[in-house]
């Protein structure tokens, strides 16, 4: 949150008094700004009080301000109350640079430790990611540069988000190591944005398909540098998994993810935010795609002890909203991540902090980034995805404390959430 601070300059007739403001900030003992009237001539003052009073002089302003910065004694400050050539004097004031911040989900599957940075030395490098959704903002500050992937909206116009969904995922993603705003699990990774959904956030099965298309034209270009490793759908509707990739129950949608994964390309979707079965939903329910339910932390730390703060859900828990596996075959494809309150990149180059399934799989894509950038995740989508699955198991099972009320450590009926992820494995 800004705050605006307010000065209070208090003159009363010739003599001066020394502005002191509590909430302006911690000021510097001994150093202050001495401002002069405006027919005084700033470097003169300054060299006249250099040698008169002993001030040193560090900095002498003449366009923006006509006066100067030095350091006074406390004789010195007293000797400029009786000059008829200043205005006021004000103590110098420490100010720092808009830290950027790592968010709560960065700092609860390991990213971050410092609370302001990603700390791990892998850093996603080198890796394509696609976010096929409302688009990205792609002059943000926080995550330039975005590669213009393919608007599926408005096919003549970059796919520029007009929502802000999609710039908030790409923010999880890859929000970049740049002492602004935030910073995502993946800042290394190249950013792709592909708008299949408008701006209220909705589409259709064509729209998306378009993207999935753009997104596989890539494997098949001749042009490696283009290559997208992973993409990003936080998005879903009604419809369900025939087992044989969409052949059998004419499914287009399922057809063109199964040959986009032959093609190379790593699907990591959200579950879905109905709080049931995620069988009944797509693209979560399609075995060839890595399916993220959200995990409920406040404070990006395990143990269960936070305070809620914009949702009503209990800390490391299942968030209330999660769709969950049931049946064998949508636990093999199953993961957990932070997806509650999480901060991140909006539209207009601003930030918001929201919830839901779609805001754990950007997660969860950032993590496949890091995996991939590694070495550590090779070879087909298949073997990625249970990959980052059984790393993610090992890890729970050598740190109980890490993970989560509701995962298979300690579940909840038959509702399948997987393991937390870890960023750290990578």
């Amino acid at each position: 949150m800004k705050k605006q601070l307010l000065l209070v300059l208090v003159v009363v007739s010739v003599a001066l008094t020394v502005v002191s403001n509590a909430v302006a900030g911690r000021s510097v003992p001994g150093r202050y700004i001495v401002v002069l009237k405006p027919t005084a001539k700033s470097s003169a003052v300054a060299a006249a009080h250099e040698k008169s009073i002993g001030a040193d002089v560090l900095h002498v302003y003449s366009s923006a301000l006509h006066g100067y910065a030095a350091r006074l004694t406390p004789a010195a400050l007293r000797a400029l109350r009786y000059d008829m050539q200043v205005a006021y004097v004000v103590p110098d004031r420490r100010v720092h640079a808009l830290a950027q911040s790592a968010p709560t989900g960065v700092r609860r599957i390991e990213a971050s430790t410092d609370g302001s940075t990603q700390t791990l030395a892998n850093d996603g490098a080198g890796v394509n990611v696609a976010v096929i959704d409302t688009g990205i903002e792609l002059n943000h500050p926080d995550l330039a540069p975005v590669r213009s992937g393919k608007n599926c909206v408005r096919t003549r116009k970059a796919p520029n988000d007009d929502n802000g969904h999609g710039s908030h995922v790409a923010g999880t993603i890859a929000a970049r190591e740049n002492g602004i705003g935030v910073v995502g699990i993946a800042p290394g990774a190249n950013l792709y944005a592909v708008k299949v959904l408008n701006s209220a956030g909705s589409g259709t099965w064509s729209q998306v398909i378009c993207g999935i298309d753009w997104v596989t034209s890539t494997r098949t270009d001749g042009d490696p540098a283009n290559n997208i490793a992973v993409a990003n759908m936080s998005l879903g509707g009604g419809g369900s998994d025939d087992g044989n990739c969409g052949l059998s129950n004419r499914d287009a949608l399922h057809q063109a993810i199964c040959r986009s994964v032959a093609a190379g390309v790593t699907y990591v979707v959200a579950a879905g935010n109905s709080a049931s079965d995620l069988a009944g939903q797509v693209p979560s329910a399609y075995n060839e795609v890595l399916s993220v339910t959200a995990v409920a932390d406040f404070d990006g730390l395990p143990g269960g002890s936070a305070a809620a703060t914009c949702r009503t859900d209990v800390d490391d828990t299942y968030a209330d909203f999660s769709s969950f596996a049931v049946s064998a075959s949508d636990q093999s494809h199953t993961i957990a991540a932070p997806g509650v309150c999480i901060e991140s990149t909006w539209r207009n180059g601003g930030y918001n902090t929201i919830s839901g399934t779609s805001m754990a799989s950007p997660h969860m894509t950032g993590v496949a980034a890091l995996c991939i950038a590694s070495g550590s995740c090779a070879g087909t989508p298949a073997q990625i995805v249970q990959r980052l699955r059984s790393d993610a198991a090992a890890y729970a099972a050598a740190f109980p404390g890490y993970g989560f009320a509701g995962d298979p450590a300690s579940p909840s009926g038959n509702r399948y959430f997987g393991y937390l992820t870890w960023a750290a494995a990578y």
